[in-house]
Parts: C-alpha cells; structure tokens; sequence
C-alpha cells in the first residue's frame, strides 16, 4: 500500500510540472543567431551607453541628462517616445512596431547617495567627494534592453514580424517611486509579457516568490512652535522631540515585530538651528514586510507610533506623505524556464586576467570573500518555500510582476562579495566587466524576445501561470492610495549641489573609446605598496 501511495504521489507531482519545451524550430534558432551577432556587432554602442549613463550620476526623479540621453537613442533607431509620462518630468516611453505580441522592456536608471568613484580603480577613491554614483550598477541595464531590441527590431522588419516593442525607465528605483503609479495609471494595460534587466555578478532568472520584502515608504511631518531655546524653552513646542520620541518607541517595539520585517528611518528636518525650538520636524520610515496585509499593519503600526509621539510632546501630525512603495515581486515559471534556456546557451563572458585582477583587489580590499569574478552559471532559480522567505530588499518592479507576467534577468556587469548600495559596487560599472556583461545579458534578452514574438503558445502559457497559480489567491491591491503622487522633488537639493562639478566628468564618445581612456585611469588600478589609493588620473 505505500509503494501505491508514493506512486499516486508522483503521478500528481509529475502532473503538476509545466510540459517539456518543444524542440526550436529552425527558423527560431537561426534568428536567435543572428540576434547574437547582431548584438556582439553592437558591443561599442552598448559599451558607450554604459559609459555615458554612468558619468551622468543622477539620483532618482532628477535622471534628466540620463533620460534625454536615452530618449535621443531611442528617437534616433526609429521608436516613437512620450517623456514626462504621469507628471514625472524623467519618466517616457518608447515604442515601436505595431500589433501583437507587446513585449515591454525596463530597466532602472538611478544611482546612489555619496557613491561617487573612479570606475576601474579597486579602493576607495572618489570622483567628487560626496557626491553621487551608480554604486547599485543602474547604469548598465538601459544597455541591455535597447541592444536587444534594436537586434530584434532589425529582424522583425525584414521578417515582417508582428509585434509591439516597448522601453521605459525604472525612474528612481532606490525610492521604489514610481512603478506602482506606472501600474495605476495603465501603462501596462496592453502589455503582454514584461522582461526587466538588472545588474548582478552573474547571469540568471528566477521564477515564484522573491527573497526579499515589499514596502511603504512615509514620510512623518510634526508641526510644533517655536520659541528661545534659552530665554523661554516652556513656550516651544518641537517637532523634533515628537520625531525623537516616535523613532525611540519603534526601536524598541522592534523586538516584538516578526523576524522577516525590515525598517530603517533618516530624519530628513531636524530643526535649523540649536537655539530655536524647532516648530518642524520630519522622519522618513521605510516598512518592509513580506506581503501586502503585513505591510499595511506594519504602516499603521508606525502611524500609531506617530500619533501618540505628537501626543507625548503636544504636537501636531501635520501630515503622513507615501513616499514610494513596492509589492514583493513574483515572476513567472513559463517566462524564466525559457530565458534560462537562452542563458545556458549565451553564458557567462570570458573574463580576462585585468578583469580578474580587479575582482580579486577590490574582494581583498573590503574583506569580502577573495574569490574572483564568476565563471559558473547560476542556476534557473525555482519558487521559495514559504520558511525560505526570510526578508530583504525590495524593488518596485513587484508591482508589475502582480499585473502581467514578468521576468527579471541579471546579468553580470558587478563583483561578487560586495554590500551594495556603496562605492566598492560602482567599480566595475565602467569597465570591461560591465561592457561584457551587458553584451552577454543583451545577447539573452533579444534571445527571449524573439522567442514571444515566434512562439505564442510561451506567452499563453504565462497568462495561465498568472491567472492560475500566482494570482489564484493573491491579488493586487496599490499600496498608494488614490491622493499619493510622486515625490518628484526628492534629490533636487543634492543634485543641484553637486552636478555643476559632475558636469566636467560626462563621458565623451567623440573624442575618448571608452570612459577610463578620458579618465587616464589604467586598467585596472590596485592599492599601492604602500597602502596608498591614488586613483588614477583625472582630467
């Protein structure tokens, strides 16, 4: 009777695995070929892009140099382009063909706080001291996709292929602000599929539940009064004690909160100066928990705390402002077993000695493990179980994900071992090792691009694991609500302080191949002997 039982069971097991994928037709893998060459004949364009983006800089809602850039590219290969979509001065979409399929392409384009660094150079060692740097990798990602499309996009004209490509930028990604108003305002409504590209230090997709959480980022306003904060303190009112009382109440109400939530607060207004009360005062929360119901009750719980911090301190909650939010994403099996196919046959580039040297000083440099750049495929990895899902980061491309199938590649432009958002992850993101990544990763996404214009039955399929099985009981609810808007001035002060001196380090492909040649940076550039970080040249 058990041997009957275990076969029932993997009767049922078997059943519930999605078919074998059919053998490509000739026609397929010969275009799936010529995209490969087409792409590796693009590697300049694509390595230029890197380039170009990466000197830009540009935080998140102020991407302007970056987005006119990109929109000229577009403009210029044919693709019609709508900017400042949704009231985001640095959000457009491009698109081109007609018909279906339409496969949407997205990729982030921000950068980070006071990450700026000479690519190539593996220690510390700064542009601008301060200022802002691609130190998350957001730089390469555009290349990927506007690669891969133009590839695409030259065989669908001469095969009279059916089909609608779409671009769009992941505005202000660090922020998670602006994907869900995306969704909301229907940018995805026709969208078949969607493939998003991000930078990793290896190649790989995934499919079922992510790693890490969604959340909601809020900003908490008090309003207090002000008064001499020596001559007559008992007069005042501040702001600042309500954000010191409501930051101390969570800290200590953190040990009672579940294992996989992650929260972490800035004080934004602090007051202006010692000897006044300060009448203002503001602390930003980011909430992050597993899925929507504990978000929100993560949310209200900080509200809760705010309230009775403007209580303690008779103050006013002036205002809770929803900063940003991001769903935890779920991408799609049928998508990701298809792209991972195309991953096996692309593989990871050949990395030369320079490239591993680079690796292996930086790994040296910060402590992390010394174990180079990769050179085993990643594994297709498979659906979390629910105790594997343990918390982390987040992304708003979660948002997409639980409105049309979605796919994310990585693909390897950065170092293993790093901590991300940090200078050491901006080192290798105008270097060789980008450029080949992004080749390798355009090299897949053209792949699987035109897998969906040739194979329909694929993007069935992914509507019915959609329908089916990731939304068959959880549904997509905004964590915006209806009168949040973006936060579009977010950054302007930081980027108004810093891009005068930023200017005179924009890549210059007329006159320079690459941006380490108009750096005077060689390749690479390791600590001294004697301890030293020199850095290399600059112009």
């Amino acid at each position: 009777m058990p041997s009957l039982i275990a076969l029932a069971l993997a009767v049922q097991a078997a059943a519930q695995q999605p078919p074998p994928p059919p053998a490509a037709s000739p026609r397929l893998t010969a275009l799936k070929q010529e995209a490969v060459q087409d792409v590796a004949s693009r590697a300049q364009f694509t390595q230029q892009m890197v380039d170009q983006i990466f000197s830009y800089g540009e935080l998140g809602f102020q991407e302007t140099e970056t987005s006119r850039y990109l929109v000229e590219v577009l403009r210029k290969n044919g693709f019609t382009v709508r900017e400042g979509i949704f009231g985001i001065p640095t959000a457009w979409v491009a698109t081109w063909g007609s018909g279906k399929p339409v496969i949407s392409l997205g990729s982030d384009i921000d950068d980070i706080p006071q990450a700026s660094q000479k690519p190539g150079v593996a220690c510390h060692a700064p542009m601008i001291e301060g200022a802002p740097g691609h130190g998350e990798g957001h730089n390469s990602g555009q290349a990927v996709n506007i690669t891969a499309a133009l590839a695409v996009k030259t065989l669908m004209e001469r095969e009279h292929l059916p089909g609608t490509l779409q671009i769009w930028p992941g505005v202000a990604e660090e922020l998670v602000g602006t994907k869900a108003y995306y969704v909301r305002e229907g940018l995805f409504r026709d969208v078949d599929i969607v493939l998003f590209s991000h930078v990793d230090d290896n190649m790989s997709t995934s499919w079922g539940d992510i790693a890490g959480n969604g959340l909601v980022s809020a900003l908490f306003t008090f309003q207090g009064r002000s008064a001499h904060a020596a001559g007559a303190p008992w007069r005042g009112r501040s702001a600042l004690d309500a954000v010191e009382l409501m930051d101390v109440g969570w800290n200590y109400r953190r040990e009672h909160l579940r294992l996989q939530q992650r929260s972490h607060y800035v004080i934004p207004d602090g007051g202006d100066q010692p000897n006044v009360v300060p009448p203002t005062a503001s602390v930003w929360y980011y909430f992050r928990e597993l899925d929507y119901p504990h978000i929100q009750e993560l949310f209200a719980l900080g509200d809760t705390m705010a309230r009775a911090a403007a209580m303690m301190t008779s103050t006013t909650l002036a205002s809770v402002r929803i900063l940003g939010a991001a769903w935890p994403g779920h991408f799609n099996r049928v998508i990701a077993e298809a792209m991972y196919e195309n991953i096996k046959q692309v593989g990871l580039p050949q990395w030369s000695d320079a490239d591993q040297r680079l690796a292996h000083a930086l790994q040296r440099d910060i402590g992390a493990p010394d174990s180079g750049l990769a050179t085993r495929l990643d594994t297709l990895r498979p659906a979390l179980r629910p105790n594997e899902r343990t918390g982390g980061g987040s992304d708003d491309i979660g948002d997409v994900s639980w409105n049309v199938p979605t796919v994310t590649l990585r693909f390897p432009s950065n170092i293993p071992g790093l901590p991300g958002h940090n200078w050491a992850n901006a080192i290798s993101m105008a270097t060789p090792i980008a450029h080949k990544g992004a080749t390798a990763g355009a090299k897949v996404m053209a792949m699987t691009v035109l897998d969906l214009l040739l194979r329909p039955e694929l993007v069935t399929q992914a509507w019915d694991y959609f329908r089916n099985v990731q939304t068959k009981d959880v549904h997509y609810q905004p964590l915006i609500r209806p009168q949040d808007r973006p936060a579009i001035e977010l950054n302007q002060d930081i980027m108004a302080r810093y891009r005068p001196a930023m200017r005179r380090f924009y890549y210059d492909p007329t006159k320079y191949r690459t941006y380490l040649d108009q750096l005077g940076i060689a390749y690479p550039t390791v600590r001294a002997a004697d301890g030293s970080c020199a850095g290399g040249a600059t112009p």
